[in-house]
């Protein structure tokens, strides 16, 4: 499986690449949103984990453009952010995010959160 992990932060980004492919997760990266749809339509990435203080568009426009890509928009995301505020997180879970989690994070958490989004979106077997 393999996750293209979007922040600005280049720690975080290598902190989870190491987590994610000690977990035996491929990762690829993004710094911004446009190079993330960039990105995610080369690798095809079976998840999304997404830092919402981007530069340029934030983490809810680029949720808004990935919806509006058919390629795209049925990728789950998890958010990955700093923001605490309440409104926030219930503004995520409403666009369809499959976890909110905040920094610092937990590699048990973070492994655990990618799992159950991923297979949420696996298709039920008949």
């Amino acid at each position: 499986m393999k996750i293209l992990v979007v922040d600005d932060d280049p720690d975080v980004r290598r902190l989870l690449d190491v987590w994610l492919k000690a977990n035996r997760y491929d990762t690829c990266f993004a710094a911004d949103v446009r190079s993330a749809i960039v990105a995610a339509l080369k690798d095809k990435p079976d998840l999304i984990i997404l830092d919402l203080g981007l530069p340029g568009d934030d983490g809810f426009g680029g949720m808004e453009k990935f919806k509006a890509i058919p390629a795209l928009g049925g990728i789950p995301i998890v958010v990955l952010s700093a923001h605490d505020a309440p409104a926030i997180m219930k503004r995520a879970m409403e666009a369809g995010v499959k976890a909110f989690l905040q920094k610092p994070v937990h590699t048990r958490e973070l492994v655990a959160a990618v799992r159950q989004a991923l297979e949420l979106a696996q298709p039920e077997n008949p």
